[in-house]
């Protein structure tokens, strides 16, 4: 049903056509007009949500991210940032251009455009704060005015969060004076390929297809839309009005599997499903984990591509000649490192690349040979902080006491974990740490692992102890922690 058939009494009751509630007699108004003081948010997010698909072909996820960003644009005063809405595809027809439209008949003061004049752009977003949808974004990143496109990714760099300015040269008289330009504001990116990655990290994507045989939509008649919008749009305003001031105090949890900047831009949307109700929380979360995180969220740049790679090469050796690394980089079937600009990776190249994450080659002995090479510990901070690795993210949010740990350190050794008593959850039959060799948690960790797997603890995990070998080599000690102590938790 969509929300133009809807409308409410002030008790959240349904109404009849004439106004009239079957439920608490509600009255219709002396003008005739259905009473709406009270919207119910759950059913005019499906609305969005219906109307929507019924023009774009959008997955489940995507339906519903896209559908909390749309409520999002009529609440910003109550956010302190922005996501902004990145609709990409492999080819043309897909559907991104669609979407705006149909966007720009839902979202609050619309402003669909494809190019304008950077003073445009800059004084319009300050002057009337519309939401932006932007078409053709690769033509403006990659070719044209180059000017545009400078002042354009400045906006979105500093325009995802409040009290971001641009910063132009204004005439005053005679002279020129600097003036700054709020730029913060609701902002939808269309077009084929990716975004620099500055304006990526503070997007979520919606990667669009071409449309199948078997995914029909309604044809697309801007008058028909129009008027099935306009009862949706009046509904969101009304609900905005009453809904600001909580959600200016909605602290949402986040899902743990979010980097820093994606929970910072998820953390409006999850406000509004929270307040939905339903199983919109649910669905709000399990979207944010599907559109931002693993391979959604992964770094494109070389270096941290370099990084990963050189991580599956390494394997379990703690060291490697630079002949040797930069013959297996060049072997790579899938990897750039064999043609960077027609010249393969090269020992030089290599050490360029790796040295702003603090990693440079040494003289090292391999049996017999001593050469120049890499040891496995010094890239072991780059992996931890750059590569992407099933983890666990200690953040406020997810301790919740302030206990002091139960494995206590001493020195640079981590000490012996059998004094922890039975009634802290380990079993009888648990293996003895002290026992094993290296860092005691961290053997412990592989101990609880054996033969489980833990998918809401750090990631999906296969089951056996080499996987949790592999992962816990690049856990930090505070997420050696926090893992023990929830597996602890959920043995008892």
């Amino acid at each position: 049903m969509l929300a133009e058939q809807r409308a409410y009494c002030s008790r959240g009751h349904l109404v009849r056509d004439d106004g009239r509630c079957d439920v608490c007699a509600y009255q219709p108004s002396t003008n005739g007009t259905h009473p709406v003081d009270d919207i119910r948010l759950a059913d005019l997010l499906e609305d969005i949500r219906t109307f929507k698909r019924r023009f774009v072909v959008l997955g489940d996820h995507q339906a519903d991210e896209s559908t909390l960003w749309t409520a999002h644009t009529y609440v910003l005063d109550a956010a302190d940032v922005t996501p902004y809405q990145h609709v990409s595809s492999a080819e043309k027809r897909s559907g991104k251009t669609r979407l705006e439209e149909v966007e720009s008949l839902l979202v609050r003061n619309p402003w669909l455009t494809a190019r304008v004049t950077p003073a445009v752009l800059v004084r319009k977003i300050a002057k009337h704060s519309p939401t932006l949808l932007l078409d053709e974004s690769d033509a403006a990143f990659s070719k044209g005015d180059k000017e545009y496109g400078e002042v354009l990714r400045a906006v979105l760099n500093v325009g995802y969060r409040r009290g971001g300015v641009a910063s132009l040269c204004v005439k005053a008289g005679a002279d020129f004076d600097l003036r700054d330009f709020p730029c913060f504001g609701a902002k939808m990116i269309a077009g084929i390929g990716k975004l620099p990655d500055t304006i990526a990290d503070r997007s979520i994507r919606i990667e669009l297809k071409r449309r199948a045989p078997g995914e029909p939509v309604d044809r697309w008649r801007v008058r028909d839309a129009r008027e099935a919008a306009t009862p949706i749009r009046e509904h969101l305003s009304q609900w905005a009005a009453a809904a600001i001031p909580a959600l200016t105090e909605a602290r949402p949890d986040i899902p743990i599997e979010l980097d820093d900047r994606a929970a910072e831009v998820w953390e409006p949307l999850l406000a509004i499903a929270d307040m939905a109700g339903g199983d919109w929380p649910e669905r709000a979360r399990a979207a944010a984990k599907a559109l931002s995180v693993g391979a959604e969220r992964e770094d494109d740049s070389l270096g941290v591509r370099l990084l990963k790679d050189v991580r599956d090469i390494f394997g379990d050796v703690e060291s490697m000649f630079t002949r040797d690394l930069v013959g297996k980089l060049v072997e790579m079937d899938t990897a750039p490192w064999g043609d960077m600009k027609g010249k393969a990776i090269d020992a030089r190249i290599l050490s360029r690349m790796v040295k702003p994450y603090g990693v440079k080659p040494d003289q090292i002995r391999i049996k017999d040979e001593t050469l120049k090479g890499y040891k496995r510990i010094d890239f072991e901070d780059a992996w931890e902080r750059y590569v992407l690795i099933p983890e666990i993210r200690e953040t406020r949010e997810t301790r919740e006491t302030n206990e002091p740990p139960k494995y206590e350190r001493k020195g640079q050794n981590v000490s012996d974990v059998s004094d922890v008593s039975p009634n802290q959850g380990i079993r009888e039959d648990e293996p003895e740490p002290v026992d094993l060799p290296g860092d005691g948690r961290r053997q412990y960790l592989l101990g609880l692992g054996e033969g489980l797997a833990f998918p809401n603890i750090v990631g999906v995990i296969p089951a056996g102890r080499g996987m949790w070998e592999n992962v816990s080599r690049y856990l930090s000690d505070a997420d050696i922690e926090q893992v023990i102590n929830s597996v602890e938790t959920a043995r008892r």
